[in-house]
């Protein structure tokens, strides 16, 4: 399962550091090429020789080391696979989350281009503070995977839980992990995300509420799953975490949204997440228009993205087209109709009304096909779009 992934093992300062050595054992067993990375705590417990020896390779420590004339927070994250974090101190968790790079490992965290796995070790009391919690699902909503502590008596002698995940059941993510990274292999994925943009006048214009969120959490993971994904971003609030299989193409209007989908054509997976403006403005103006001379709008629908994709012809048209629905009444009945008359494989349809999913972290989505209705709770949007990805998976 591991054999040629490249692994890049980052050591914080935990008692629990004495079990990386053993993580790094058996990832060299299942045949893993690894490369280590100590922190000044993490160097601490466990000494760089230690890692050298059974990585076969130089640990790491510093952001310019002497022998060498690379940028080690750029080439280490650029040369692996996956970045383990093991253990994860509530510090570096801290900085991950609010995008800080002081030392080598914050750094590799904050320029990496690949995903990222922690394993937490720490005081029961560290782990349910409140601010910490926030830093936990903040880097989960980011992107990255959580290996649980355990409940157990601790090093400092209480009891609870924040014991780092045995080895072993650090490896079995690991390989979870990259058999996940392989079920959408080969696949070619186009999404939309964000609001457009419509110009009123050189100042102005028409859009709506949506953030991009749920678009880019779904290019995200059907890039962690293998997909090539080209991402058609709107009005987003942020892109996405960098990822060596997305590539971002930025757009304003419904029109030109439009024409970068057909410009990215063909596919196998579509997923058109965006929030079209239904309607352009048909006399809007180059120059600033003044209020004393009156405003009187003529407008226009704009071009059908998903239903336009939806009905190309066999051999043109992506084996599976993904809509959503965002209404504020009727939500089954209206995403059933979109179902039919856009020709989608999947309708995922969110209730918009009193100012959710828009814009929030959290989605409560219903996922509408042909022949079933599955409710979800509100959950992450990265878990959504983890459900959108597990569904492609089961139906390609």
């Amino acid at each position: 399962m591991l054999s040629g992934k490249r692994i890049l093992i980052i050591i914080t300062g935990s008692i629990a550091a004495y079990k990386s050595l053993e993580l790094i054992r058996l990832l060299v067993k299942a045949g893993a090429s690894v490369e280590g990375l100590l922190t000044r705590g993490g160097a601490a417990f466990v000494t760089p020789l230690s890692v050298e020896t059974l990585t076969g390779k130089p640990s790491h420590g510093k952001l310019w080391e002497k022998r060498s004339y690379e940028m080690n927070h750029i080439e280490l994250s650029r040369r692996s696979d996956l970045i383990v974090i093991a253990p994860a101190t509530a510090g570096i968790i801290g900085k991950m989350a609010n995008g800080l790079g002081d030392d080598l490992a914050s750094s590799v965290l904050l320029a990496r281009n690949k995903p990222v796995l922690l394993a937490p070790g720490m005081n029961t009391e560290m782990w349910e503070n409140a601010a910490f919690r926030r830093n936990l699902a903040q880097i989960q909503q980011d992107g990255a995977t959580i290996v649980p502590p355990q409940e157990d008596t601790l090093a400092c002698g209480e009891t609870g839980i924040g014991k780092m995940a045995e080895p072993q059941t650090i490896l079995a993510a690991i390989e979870a992990h990259f058999r996940s990274s392989q079920r959408l292999a080969d696949k070619k994925a186009i999404v939309t995300a964000g609001g457009t943009i419509e110009r009123i006048d050189s100042v102005r214009y028409l859009s709506n509420f949506s953030s991009g969120k749920q678009g880019n959490a779904i290019a995200l993971a059907l890039a962690q799953a293998g997909a090539q994904v080209t991402l058609v971003a709107g009005k987003v609030k942020e892109d996405p975490t960098p990822h060596p299989n997305i590539a971002i193409v930025h757009v304003e209007s419904a029109e030109d949204m439009k024409a970068a989908v057909e410009g990215a054509m063909p596919a196998d997976i579509f997923v058109g997440c965006a929030a079209v403006s239904d309607f352009s403005v048909s006399n809007k103006s180059d120059r600033k228009l003044k209020k004393e001379n009156g405003l009187t709008l003529q407008f226009e629908e704009t071009p059908d993205i998903l239903k336009a994709v939806g009905e190309l012809p066999s051999g043109q048209r992506p084996s599976k087209v993904i809509g959503f629905a965002a209404e504020t009444d009727d939500l089954i009945a209206y995403a059933q109709k979109k179902l039919a008359e856009k020709n989608c494989d999947l309708i995922v349809a969110n209730d918009v009304s009193k100012g959710q999913v828009f814009g929030q972290d959290d989605n409560k989505a219903h996922f509408v096909t042909e022949d079933r209705i599955q409710a979800f709770d509100s959950m992450p949007k990265k878990d959504v779009a983890e459900k959108i990805v597990a569904w492609l998976a089961e139906t390609e």
